[in-house]
């Protein structure tokens, strides 16, 4: 056993321990948490599906149903323990994952050069979450994720097949393999993930309703490009804040415009991703994960939508980067952990105040989309200059690391 604090599995469990005991008796509404009840998708939304896929078929008439087929399994996954209501068993369940993801980020991954910094990053950052880390299967996926990421350096068929099925509960976890260099993966995630659509589409109709329901999404109030209404709402734009495909949105002039600029922007991140995979040439244990987290800073931020529980994402898989030493993502994964205690205050805690636009919610979210926004674009110009060789200078030494025997990324 390691003998300082900062590494001990003891203070870890510890500290992990004490942190999650609030987050527990929140959800179980032993305390109350200020503000909206966060609870309420588990009890109402994931207990409502949960009454209609156990009987056979997916939410065909529920436009909030907007998840890939392989969602169902964390919905259904409460049923393994009947003798607990089904939000109870939804709850331990979502502690265990995240139990999950603690002891992998400890144990697993890189031998050489692994650093307890990412454990304590997941500890800190999730906590700083609130209730939410619980209150949604999220955690669930993030496990699955940062599995992938730390098989990824030794077994890239491990890898690629845990990110291909990850993609099939919750998509995000296909950006994973943005800096996976061996073939393996991609074809094992592209199999895991064709055979998991095959059994989901036999299994039960509606597999893919999800892509229609999430294609007529809105602009969402926590978004990026929210803040132009949240702003134009000062000086007499006519639109409104309504329930709309589950989350809130706005809606009225302009709307389709801005919500057409962020899928137009989520393409051109896409094609950046593009060019840098083409242009880098060194590739080393840290770019697997420190790509991985580049590409889903990318998605996030130009996305619709920005709901809290992006976060466990953004932590989990910042967590990974931390977990080796010479990881370049120091500074963003800094930059997302500062966003975190943000949005906490912004849902549930402050959420009136951005649902009403006013000066504190303004606040609150320029703040924490300007972390996220700092997060990217410092995450995204340290993948470049760590990966890409520069025009006229010196040779980057990418074959000069595979001829001396360092070992590249799976």
């Amino acid at each position: 056993m390691d003998t300082g604090a900062g590494r001990s599995p003891v203070w870890l469990l510890g500290v992990w321990a004490a942190t999650r005991l609030p987050l527990l008796l929140f959800v179980l509404k032993v305390f109350v948490f200020p503000g909206p009840d966060v609870t309420s998708d588990v009890s109402v939304i994931y207990q409502g599906w949960y009454e209609v896929l156990r009987h056979g078929t997916f939410p065909l008439s529920d436009v909030t149903w907007q998840y890939p087929p392989a969602a169902a399994l964390a919905v259904l996954s409460p049923g393994l323990l009947p003798f607990l209501s089904y939000p109870n068993a939804f709850f331990a369940l979502a502690v265990l994952a995240d139990l999950l993801v603690l002891l992998l980020l400890r144990y697993a991954g890189p031998r050489a050069r692994r650093s307890p910094l990412g454990a304590w990053a997941w500890v800190a950052g999730a906590a700083l979450l609130g209730p939410t880390l619980y209150a949604r299967y999220d955690v669930m996926v993030t496990a699955v994720a940062v599995a992938s990421l730390l098989a990824g350096t030794r077994h890239p068929r491990l890898m690629g097949a845990l990110a291909g099925f990850g993609a099939l509960v919750k998509v995000w976890p296909a950006l994973l393999l943005v800096g996976a260099v061996r073939r393996r993966a991609w074809v094992a995630a592209a199999v895991t993930a064709a055979g998991v659509s095959l059994v989901a589409a036999l299994a039960m109709p509606g597999a893919f309703a999800f892509l229609a329901f999430q294609r007529n999404r809105g602009t969402e109030v926590e978004s990026l490009g929210s803040l132009v209404f949240h702003v134009a709402r000062h000086f007499g734009w006519s639109g409104q804040v309504l329930l709309n495909y589950g989350s809130v949105e706005f809606l009225g002039p302009y709307v389709d415009l801005v919500s057409t600029a962020a899928l137009a922007l989520t393409g051109a991140a896409f094609g950046w991703l593009l060019l840098w995979r083409l242009m880098a040439t060194r590739f080393r244990p840290h770019t697997l994960p420190d790509a991985a987290l580049v590409a889903v800073l990318l998605f996030v931020v130009t996305s619709r939508v920005i709901s809290p529980q992006y976060l466990v994402w953004l932590v989990g898989v910042a967590a990974v980067c931390l977990c080796h030493r010479d990881t370049r993502m120091r500074p963003p994964a800094a930059l997302v952990l500062a966003a975190t205690p943000v949005t906490v205050l912004e849902f549930p805690l402050g959420f009136d105040h951005v649902v009403s636009s006013d000066a504190t919610g303004l606040t609150l979210l320029f703040v924490r989309n300007g972390l996220l926004v700092a997060a990217t674009v410092v995450a995204a110009v340290r993948l470049w200059r760590s990966t890409v060789p520069r025009r006229g200078g010196a040779s980057f030494p990418a074959q000069a690391a595979r001829t001396n025997g360092t070992p590249v990324s799976s």
